[in-house]
């Protein structure tokens, strides 16, 4: 069984990848990224205010999925009828809904630049990557569901950003053919499994060391999990960066809200991340300073 590379044997292997003023990568801050992603049910008020949470925890980013309904919605489900909080209408109508558009995202770039806080966004179509454009994305993040669509990669590979990109719901050769599409330069991986909420036993962490092995780039995690202790480990196995879906109520509509972070839960999770990358230390044994004092109360003296 070959043995798999600790993170500290990683670093000197793999090259952080820089968005905009942060470096993600071995050795690192961990890069905590606060996902809204429909969360905000097409309201930018609601939006802003999860912005406010992730703010308050210290994460570096948030991040938003975008979608041209009339591309992204397949053609059998666009008829379906559906009952929301808005009345009943049908799948498309509903998806139009709660898409930001560009009044909106000019907004949250206003917003987030007030806060000091980077957002990008996963698009779901190549339309939607154009759009992103418009506001000059500094990342963009490819979602599980899109790792096998090679439109959307070539031409989030055309715009030349730092590209994130979820592995859930795929197999080695699939992650195979979608890093040879985008390229290992600026490339971050994200170790996932799409299953939501994610039991313990589908975690699956030690993918994130192989993964960084393999293919030499930054790997994080984007978790589904309830609670906050799988994402800890994550970041004692490696992980560069942090993705966790964040809503301010759990009970709101959506079916993202559930497999959320409330407010609190988030910032309690940040923090245990930040002390978690700070006690795993650089892996040289050695008498620690709090120790010196201790070796002649309690050490025999023969």
């Amino acid at each position: 069984m070959t043995a798999i590379a600790t993170p500290n044997q990683l670093q000197s292997a793999i090259a952080p990848v820089a968005i905009g003023e942060h470096l993600i990568g071995p050795g690192q801050p961990v890069y905590i990224i606060g996902e809204i992603g429909i969360n905000h049910n097409g309201d930018v008020e609601i939006a802003k205010r999860l912005m406010d949470v992730a703010k308050e925890a210290g994460a570096q980013a948030v991040k938003f999925q975008k979608r041209n309904p009339d591309v992204a919605v397949p053609e059998d489900q666009k008829s379906k009828m559906r009952e929301t909080p808005w009345g009943t209408m049908t799948y498309l109508e509903y998806k139009f809904r709660v898409e930001f558009e560009e009044a909106e995202y000019a907004e949250i770039d206003r917003y987030a630049k007030q806060l000091g806080l980077q957002w990008f966004a996963s698009p779901w179509d190549v339309d939607s990557v154009v759009f992103m454009e418009r506001f000059e994305a500094v990342a963009y993040k490819i979602a599980s569901a899109s790792i096998t669509d090679f439109d959307i990669l070539r031409a989030v590979r055309a715009t030349g950003k730092p590209v994130i990109m979820s592995t859930g719901m795929s197999t080695i050769e699939q992650i195979d053919a979608a890093v040879a599409e985008l390229g290992r330069e600026n490339l971050i991986l994200m170790h996932a499994t799409s299953t939501y909420p994610l039991p313990a036993e589908e975690a699956n962490l030690l993918a994130i060391p192989m993964l960084a092995e393999r293919y030499r780039v930054p790997v994080g995690y984007s978790g589904h999990e309830i609670g906050t202790e799988i994402s800890a480990a994550a970041v004692a196995l490696g992980a560069a960066t942090v993705e966790r879906h964040i809503t301010l109520d759990n009970t709101m509509w959506g079916s993202d809200q559930k497999a959320s972070m409330e407010p609190e839960e988030f910032i309690r999770l940040a923090r245990e991340l930040r002390t978690v990358q700070i006690a795993l230390g650089d892996g040289r044994k050695r008498v620690m300073p709090g120790e010196e004092s201790k070796i002649a109360s309690l050490r025999v003296k023969k």
